[in-house]
């Protein structure tokens, strides 16, 4: 567990113990409870470890509500490889520049054919 994670679990323990206490002592207090556990849950959740395996496709993004995460033990989905394939974006943006620059050359040619004067 990184320091970021114990910050969070702290952070959501000592929520949740203050969700337990507001719950104890009833009235205004005990019905802001359950949204202090829903924060505790929260806090929880946004690990850095757990958002960092989020964005790398190796955590699960469907969850429901109220459900607990746990961190995965292993990879999910295995290693991606290292070949991206497809075209040079510097080729793409060379070739999308030059047909603008064309397609403007032929409608400002077309538009002396019709002149509106």
């Amino acid at each position: 567990m990184t320091k970021g994670d114990a910050l969070m679990q702290r952070g959501a323990g000592k929520l949740q113990r203050l969700a337990d206490r507001a719950a104890a002592s009833g009235g205004l207090a005990g019905k802001l409870a359950e949204p202090l556990a829903e924060d505790a849950a929260l806090f929880r959740r946004m690990k850095p470890s757990l958002i960092a395996a989020r964005v790398k496709g190796e955590a699960p993004t469907d969850l429901e509500p109220g459900q607990n995460v746990v961190s995965p033990t292993a990879p999910q989905l295995g290693k991606r490889s290292k070949k991206r394939g497809g075209p040079n974006p510097f080729l793409v943006l060379g070739i999308a520049l030059a047909a603008g620059i064309g397609l403007a050359k032929f409608v400002d040619w077309r538009g002396h054919a019709h002149p509106r004067d």
